[in-house]
């Protein structure tokens, strides 16, 4: 999962909030909880850019950070394959 953001703390907050949506695409069944049991930094970026207004005034610099991680979940799930239903009429 991969994530940015203008502090640490958001860029790894938006890989993690990644997780949910890669495992439900990843799974047929109907997901009841999907619990991070590791967590692993591949990649920690932090990106420095300057800006200015008018190119002389107001002069600041920008940080942009980008994490990539490896994230072991365990998952609980029902596999409707096995829940039987009833036909009314």
């Amino acid at each position: 999962m991969s994530g940015k953001g203008e502090a640490k703390a958001r860029a790894f907050a938006d890989a993690l909030n990644h997780v949910q949506a890669e495992v439900m695409k990843a799974s047929p069944h109907i997901l009841l909880r999907i619990e991070p049991q590791d967590v692993q930094v591949i990649h920690a970026r932090e990106a420095v850019r300057k800006e200015a207004f008018l190119f002389f005034f107001l002069r600041r610099e920008r940080r942009t950070y980008s994490v990539e991680l490896d994230v072991t979940v365990n998952v609980t799930a029902i596999n409707l394959d096995k829940v039987d239903f009833v036909t009314q009429r």
